[in-house]
Order: C-alpha cells, then sequence, then structure tokens
C-alpha cells in the first residue's frame, strides 16, 4: 500500500488518504458487515506500534505537567485565602513546600525533574511573597537574579530540561529587568539605553552560550533548555532593535544589534540546529524589515501604494530566501 488503501470487495468505494487509514478502515468495517476476527485482520494492515521509547519520553512529560500544577494550585491557594490566613501560614506553607520539594527530589530520583520543577516554582514564589511582605526597595531585578541564582545549584544537581527550561525565562527576566532599571527605568531604545542593552545582549549570548551542547556534561541541560534560552535572546535582541527603530538615533544601536543577530545565524549554521538557526532567522528577517521600512517610508515621498508594494516584494523574497537557505541546511544535514 503506498499511500492509497487497496479496494475490498466493493468498487464503488473512495480511495482512503494515508493520513486517514484507521477511522477508514473502520468505517470500511461497519459497511461491510465484518465480524470482530476480520475486523481486526483488517486493522492488522496499518503498522500502528507506538513511536520507540514513547513512556520513557511522555512520562516525565506527564510529571512535569503535574508538578506546574501543583506549584501554580498552591500559589492561588494562597492568593484566594490572603485575607484569611496570616504571614506566619504564607511563609510556612511556601517554605513547606519548597523544603518537601527538594527532599523528594534528593530521595525519589524518578521523580527528581518534576520535584525539582516545583521547587522552582516555590522558590519562585516564596522570593515573591517576601518582597511583598517586606518593602526592601529593591529592584525586580535583583529579585529575578537571585532566585536565578539560588536556582543553579538546583539545576546542576537535577540535570534535567525541566528544571533548566523554565530557569532560562527566570534568568532571561532577570537581564530585561536590569537593562529596564539602568536605562532610566524606561522601555526604550535611545542614546540611554546603548550601553546597558549592550550589555545585556552580551548577556544573552552567554547564558546561551553557557547552555550549549558543547558544555552538557557539566551542567546537565539538555538541548530544549539551550533552544528556549536562544529563543528567549533572540526575542529580546529583536524586539530591542524594533524600539530603536521607533527612536531618533537609531541608526548605530540598531545596526549593532542586528549584527549581533547575523553573528548568532552565522554560528548556529555550523552548528545545525534547525529549531535555533529558524528562530534566529526569522529574527533576522523582522530586523531587515524593519529597518528597510525606516527608510522607506521615511520622507521617501508619497507614493505609499508604491511603498507598500515594494515593502511587500521584499518581504517575500527575504521569506523565500530565508526558506530556501534553511532546506537547503536540513538537506545537508541539519538537526530538527
Amino acid at each position: 500500500m503506498a499511500g492509497r488503501l487497496p479496494r475490498i470487495g466493493a468498487p464503488h468505494l473512495t480511495p482512503i488518504p494515508m493520513t486517514d487509514w484507521r477511522p477508514g478502515l473502520h468505517a470500511l468495517a461497519v459497511e461491510h458487515g465484518l465480524d470482530p476476527r476480520r475486523t481486526r485482520a483488517l486493522l492488522a494492515l496499518v503498522d500502528d506500534t507506538p513511536p520507540p521509547r514513547l513512556p520513557e519520553r511522555l512520562l516525565p512529560a506527564v510529571l512535569a505537567v503535574g508538578a506546574l500544577l501543583v506549584g501554580l494550585g498552591v500559589v492561588m491557594w494562597i492568593a484566594a485565602n490572603w485575607a484569611d490566613w496570616g504571614r506566619v501560614t504564607k511563609f510556612g506553607l511556601l517554605q513547606a513546600l519548597v523544603a518537601t520539594s527538594l527532599l523528594g527530589t534528593w530521595a525519589l530520583p524518578r521523580l527528581r525533574p518534576a520535584l525539582g520543577l516545583l521547587a522552582l516554582l516555590g522558590q519562585g514564589a516564596l522570593f515573591a511573597y517576601f518582597g511583598q511582605t517586606y518593602q526592601t526597595g529593591a529592584d525586580p531585578w535583583q529579585l529575578f537574579t537571585l532566585w536565578a541564582a539560588l536556582a543553579v545549584p538546583l539545576g546542576l544537581a537535577v540535570r534535567h530540561d525541566a528544571v533548566w527550561a523554565p530557569w532560562t525565562l527566570v534568568a532571561t527576566l532577570a537581564v530585561v529587568l536590569w537593562v529596564q532599571a539602568h536605562s532610566g527605568h524606561r522601555w526604550a531604545s535611545d542614546a540611554d539605553s546603548a550601553t546597558p542593552q549592550l550589555w545585556g545582549a552580551l548577556a544573552l549570548v552567554g547564558l546561551a552560550t553557557a547552555l550549549s551542547p558543547w558544555a552538557q556534561r557539566w551542567h546537565g541541560a539538555g538541548l530544549w533548555a539551550w533552544r528556549a534560552q536562544g529563543v528567549w535572546g533572540v526575542g529580546v535582541i529583536t524586539g530591542w532593535a524594533l524600539m530603536a527603530v521607533f527612536s531618533t538615533d537609531w541608526a548605530a544601536q540598531f545596526f549593532w544589534l542586528g549584527l549581533l543577530l547575523l553573528a548568532a545565524a552565522a554560528a548556529l549554521w555550523r552548528q545545525g540546529d534547525l529549531v535555533m538557526l529558524s528562530s534566529t532567522a526569522m529574527a533576522l528577517n523582522v530586523w531587515a524589515l524593519a529597518g528597510f521600512g525606516r527608510w522607506l517610508f521615511d520622507g521617501n515621498g508619497r507614493d505609499w501604494l508604491g511603498q507598500a508594494f515594494l515593502f511587500g516584494l521584499v518581504a517575500a523574497g527575504l521569506l523565500a530566501g530565508t526558506v530556501s537557505l534553511l532546506m537547503r541546511r536540513h538537506r545537508d544535514g541539519g538537526a530538527a
């Protein structure tokens, strides 16, 4: 059977596409009144073996989702009883959540990734409640930095993406909030934010490099933690570049952010990970089109229709070229 189901005793039947074989076979069995034995024989024509290593891949994912729901449930439980419970009760519940999660991470190796994720969530909730209860005057970036720093030993002990992947979001938020705090507490890309954004971009690149596969034997993070850090970093750098487009002195900051994305794309082209390469290529497309749009529509005539048509042509050309390059890299052995 190469793409179509052979006709079974009834020439009027429409061939069934390969993707719909099982429902189609059930329909054939009902239509022709096949008994259970013949129905099983008909269904045996379809290779219905489960994907390899399905249980050992599915169980950690289900446990991680369960840990996420438990952690969020405890946070929502406290929020729902905010006025009724005292400070000691809230602190005690959050501390018990962190302590029991860490104890379970040590004592139950099979549940270590899920309990490590639960401990990470408990740490964040505890820091958030501490900051809400005792107004220390600390900036938000300091709390996120402390959370990320204290979670590093947890990630090194668990050595699983269930901890490292959400940790990347915490670390990225710490960098973004640091840049915002050192840019006059403004979300902008201008002369005042150029230096903080440069250091922030280098920090994001450093985080992605530290979590890359070449250092896996030290930290134990897997491919998805590295990909998550790369996606957050590319998204943040692209966002800074887009904000620069709408500022007055935009050119220098916009172009060095683009050069950083281009350097990342060049490095990823050699490495061959298509997920990271595709996200960086998309960011480069957005960056290039934003700069071209700023140049095209910034006082260059009043032919808006022609300019919009030209912008659409350039966007389509960039997209087609990017897809062509990615497909070629995939054929050359890129990892999906």
